[in-house]
């Protein structure tokens, strides 16, 4: 099928998903849970990068296959796209994956790579900015509200274009822990629709 400007590129067909994580697998498993018996798309890889996460035992608990990559491949050989167009993914989906994505995986899947980030872009982004670092951040800058940034991802972090934010206050007792407690019940609530609403 030949893309156009404006064409849905998952329009009839069934899109297979892969779901990129590092830790426990808490959205992943909400996203699993969301395309169990979808009509168009499905959770077809789970990819992991280590070995201990929890996120390996949901997704074997749903039969999905899991594929552990390694660093040096996935930066200086060819990102296992090989591996990922075998399972024919047309979509992968970054859930609390803690890599940067190299140029080749991104150049394999334009604009078809989400991330969620746990705060308001462009605010609190970048390099080294990603779970307690960045609800860290968002107290000791007194921030008034944060929330959650659903977006694609290109070569630099956090700044592909954005495709969903949701906002959630911030108290003045907040912690870390408390934030991010009100950050993953957004993340939860809203990060499978929003997948959803661009296949």
């Amino acid at each position: 099928m030949t893309e156009t400007a404006g064409e849905n590129p998952f329009e009839n067909t069934s899109c297979k998903i892969a779901i990129f994580a590092s830790g426990a697998g808490s959205n992943a498993k909400k996203i699993i849970e969301h395309f169990s018996r979808h009509h168009k798309a499905s959770i077809a890889l789970v990819v992991c990068n280590k070995p201990e996460a929890g996120v390996i035992h949901i997704a074997t608990d749903a039969r999905i296959p899991v594929v552990m990559i390694e660093r040096e491949h996935f930066f200086r050989g060819d990102a296992y796209v090989d591996i990922f167009k075998d399972y024919g993914i047309n979509l992968i989906v970054l859930a609390g994956f803690l890599w940067k994505i190299p140029k080749a995986l991104i150049g394999a899947y334009p604009d078809k790579i989400i991330n969620i980030h746990p705060a308001l872009l462009p605010k609190y982004g970048g390099k080294g900015m990603y779970g307690h670092f960045v609800h860290e951040a968002v107290i000791a800058g007194k921030e008034k509200e944060s929330g959650i940034t659903i977006h694609f991802v290109n070569e630099n972090f956090d700044e592909g274009k954005h495709l969903f934010q949701a906002s959630c206050p911030v108290l003045p007792t907040d912690t870390p822990d408390s934030l991010a407690s009100r950050i993953h019940e957004l993340e939860h609530k809203h990060f499978a629709s929003v997948i959803e609403s661009i296949i």
